[in-house]
């Protein structure tokens, strides 16, 4: 038996964004991937380290899902969300969706997925569910992992089950949009206000701008962080541009959001702030670069150069972020 709906199983450069992109096409609402990542608020910044962590982690967005509930806020969308402790179950709450015909968002960690080339485990990964047969599952994932691709319901089981950091407890999830569904550019300001909001006012120091403050003063030490810098430092950068970011640690689709809100809106914060992350992007990339040299040669002079880009990049996006807050409806 094989279950299978007809969608368009388009995948983009984030894994939540395309798993959104592929629910509300669905529901007859197409949005560019860089529109639904800032319509969610995504963007953000975090320097995590932890005792029990092997190397820092150096995050650009918010944490997983809070996109998803971010995007269904504004935009009015019924968001039904399922988690349980029971594989069985779980199973079940995904069938109940595929059978009638629509597709299924899931939360899992994407190192127990077939398909999955680099085995890195992250519980905060997304995927769209449109079908299954009695061995497989078939998935839509982002466009560097195959977009639509299928995985064995042994792995995918094992991939919901997972426990650790940012793991959700086989969370399903579905999205409905209303007949009166407020118009997507009217929700860019609020949107963009309340990125810019929280970016500004951290609670902590290890996010927003004063986030990128701290890593750029503590990554000039990760030599003495990792015993194999060769390794972790080149993993670090690959994770800032490859790992689903789309490039920058969403720097460019942040950027490319701006610059498509500026060509509906018509407002020289808006295009303040698109400038400004038009540099960052750049930095961003040139950041990781450094980082990832640095740890191939061993040479801390390309750590320092790095940690001095960060520190422009805080001052930088702060200002992009303190422009974009002037936005007014």
């Amino acid at each position: 038996m094989t279950t299978v709906i007809d969608i368009d199983a388009c995948g983009t450069q984030h894994c939540e964004t395309t798993a959104l992109g592929v629910l509300l096409r669905h529901q007859g609402l197409d949005l560019s991937e860089p529109m639904l990542f800032g319509l969610g608020s995504g963007l953000s910044f975090v320097y995590w380290d932890s005792k029990n962590m092997g190397f820092p982690f150096l995050g650009g967005r918010v944490k997983p899902f809070d996109l998803t509930r971010n995007l269904a806020d504004r935009l009015k969308l019924e968001l039904l969300v399922q988690e349980t402790t029971s594989p069985r179950k779980a199973w079940d709450n995904v069938l109940a969706s595929v059978d009638v015909g629509r597709p299924v968002g899931l939360q899992l960690d994407s190192y127990h997925l077939d398909y999955f080339g680099s085995k890195v485990h992250f519980g905060g990964h997304v995927v769209a569910v449109y079908g299954y047969d009695d061995h497989k599952a078939y998935l839509v994932d982002t466009d560097q992992q195959g977009g639509a691709v299928s995985t064995s319901l042994t792995s995918l089981a094992r991939a919901r089950a997972a426990r650790g950091p940012m793991t959700a407890k086989h969370r399903s999830f579905t999205l409905t949009a209303p007949r009166d569904l407020p118009s997507p550019q009217d929700q860019i300001i609020p949107a963009i206000t309340a990125c810019a909001d929280a970016f500004l006012n951290p609670p902590i120091a290890n996010l927003g701008h004063r986030g990128i403050e701290k890593a750029g003063k503590l990554v000039r030490t990760w030599f003495q962080r990792t015993a194999a810098p060769q390794r972790d430092l080149p993993q670090a950068a690959l994770l800032m541009e490859e790992a689903g970011t789309g490039g920058a640690l969403f720097r460019n689709l942040y950027r490319d959001f701006l610059a498509e809100c500026t060509d509906l809106l018509d407002s020289s914060h808006l295009r303040t702030g698109h400038t400004l992350y038009t540099e960052a992007a750049t930095l961003w990339t040139e950041a990781a670069a450094l980082i990832k040299k640095a740890g191939e040669s061993g040479e801390t002079q390309l750590l320092i150069r790095a940690g001095t880009i960060l520190g422009d990049l805080s001052r930088i996006e702060r200002e992009a972020m303190q422009a974009l807050s002037r936005l007014e409806v």
